[in-house]
């Protein structure tokens, strides 16, 4: 066999090799890479590039979502894999985390992390502020479960307020720990007469944590 036949011989089979071995995590990350500098810029075509990076986490696992952070001082921005809140996502999510090439611009980050606790909450037609949310919490086996209090609670909106508690929930907790640490969640009027101290939406956050480390974790 010639040398320059056999070098194409072994060239085609090192291509037919990492066809045959690219993994689903490796296929997502060559799109992104090389759709990098479209997905950096994003806001000169929003609506279309997301769409794209949509379609091609689905393709990876249709529960997945996700979120661009602001480009920081550094100049970087923070990707933000998620499974929406659905814990039978969360292997999918970590799985393609873990499997992330470094690249110089970006953080990427496993579930939507704590953000500020207190945002103002915006949905199906509801606003509803930090001042007017108080809790709750006591330990429930291994978890701990939660009491909103929403001052201005309608009845008749009753899934609509329990969606802004867990908006709130996840900006408070984030969302890996609202769904493997928490327990039941609870949302009532502000006038709710319970035995339970309420205490201002502002200490959630601690108060959660020092309930799960003192009572809950490790038992």
């Amino acid at each position: 066999m010639k040398p320059a036949y056999a070098a194409t011989i072994l060239v085609l089979f090192l291509i037919s090799c990492e066809q045959r071995t690219l993994t689903r995590e490796e296929t997502f990350w060559r799109w992104f890479e090389a759709n990098e500098a479209r997905l950096f810029e994003f806001e000169k075509d929003r609506e279309k590039i997301f769409n794209e990076l949509g379609t091609q986490l689905h393709r990876f696992n249709p529960g997945l979502t996700f979120e661009f952070g602001p480009k920081d001082d550094e100049g970087k921005r923070e990707f933000v894999i998620s499974a929406d809140g659905i814990k039978d996502v969360f292997p999918a999510v970590i799985a393609l985390a873990q499997a992330a090439p470094k690249m110089g611009r970006w953080k990427v980050t496993k579930f939507r992390p704590r953000r500020l606790c207190g945002n103002t909450i915006n949905f199906k037609g509801v606003t509803v502020t930090k001042d007017q949310v108080q809790f709750s919490m006591e330990a429930q086996d291994k978890k701990v479960g939660i009491v909103l209090y929403i001052s201005g609670y309608q009845p008749n909106k009753k899934e609509t307020y329990s969606g802004i508690g867990f908006l709130l929930l996840d900006d408070c907790l984030g969302e890996y720990d609202v769904e493997t640490k928490v327990g039941s969640v609870d949302v009532l009027p502000s006038t709710a007469q319970v035995n339970e101290k309420k205490s201002p939406l502002s200490e959630l956050t601690t108060s959660f944590d020092q309930l799960f480390e003192k009572t809950l974790k490790g038992h």
